[in-house]
């Protein structure tokens, strides 16, 4: 059956400074640039109060953790198993495997491997991994994704981590590159279908193709500025996720104006019929 978890997206400007990763191409290496952000719940904080509000699982987004210490990842699995919440999936927002720059692809993917390490430590079960922002129609660019992707796989399995990927981003940004790019990784790299990442015409047939490989779907509503969802739309998402059978995390996604939990409620109530 599906079940319901929350991305720490959703609760971006509550969880403190956003620490983003960027790459200093004059210096040739990673650079952090924090952003300021209220605190008024942190990482170690949050699986309790997830699962106090319903849920079974969290996605975390790697600029969310304020330390990648042993120590840190150890307190932070912890709290999931004191909770009673699944650590679902360490969100990798950062990286890109089809870059012509060789220095930035092996920075990348040395960068990629740690945070591998580090989803191994904090105990998550996935890592989602940018399958690159090359066009996919660039000959040989969904083959040098599958084959990174294919690579880290192997070394996450070794540590008892998925490696997953997204329709997010130019190489994924169709439901015919996702599925190249699936095809060519075998069973070893996932995927998570977002909502809001395809686009209209196509969208609920680009579902089609990619809901039957997807272990989570990213629940995302299009909100007017309000943020009131379009609820007719949002259920011809959460209809095709039913018609596939689908049986994933349905991940909530919230950023529109206003308080986040109560934006996450008004679309966990539509969602709820579905898992």
């Amino acid at each position: 059956m599906s079940y319901l978890s929350v991305s720490t997206w959703s609760l971006h400007r509550m969880l403190g400074p956003l620490r983003w990763t960027v790459w200093d191409a004059n210096e040739g290496m990673h650079k952090m640039n924090e952003q300021e952000q209220p605190q008024l719940l942190s990482l170690l904080e949050l699986p309790a109060e997830a699962a106090k509000r319903g849920y079974q699982a969290l996605e975390v987004c790697h600029f969310h953790f304020p330390s990648t210490e042993p120590d840190y990842l150890e307190r932070l699995r912890e709290t999931f198993i004191a909770a009673g919440i699944t650590f679902d999936t360490l969100l990798l927002d950062y990286g890109n495997l089809t870059t012509l720059d060789e220095t930035r692809r092996e920075a990348d993917f040395n960068l990629i491997r740690n945070w591998i390490d580090i989803a191994a430590g904090a105990g998550a079960k996935q890592i989602r991994v940018i399958a690159g922002e090359a066009d996919p129609a660039e000959e040989g660019a969904i083959r040098q994704s599958a084959s990174a992707l294919s690579e880290l796989a192997d070394y996450a399995a070794g540590r008892g981590v998925r490696v997953i990927t997204e329709n997010f981003r130019l190489l994924t940004s169709t439901g015919a590159s996702c599925v190249n790019l699936l095809q060519l990784t075998g069973d070893k790299v996932g995927m998570i279908t977002d909502f809001g990442n395809f686009k209209l015409p196509s969208k609920y047939d680009e579902f089609l193709m990619t809901l039957p490989y997807s272990v989570s779907v990213h629940a995302k509503a299009q909100y007017d500025e309000y943020g009131m969802p379009d609820e007719l739309e949002f259920l011809s998402c959460l209809e095709t996720v039913r018609a596939v059978g689908c049986n994933c995390a349905i991940v909530l996604i919230y950023d529109g104006p206003g308080d986040m939990w109560e934006g996450l409620e008004r679309i966990k109530r539509i969602v709820e019929p579905y898992l």
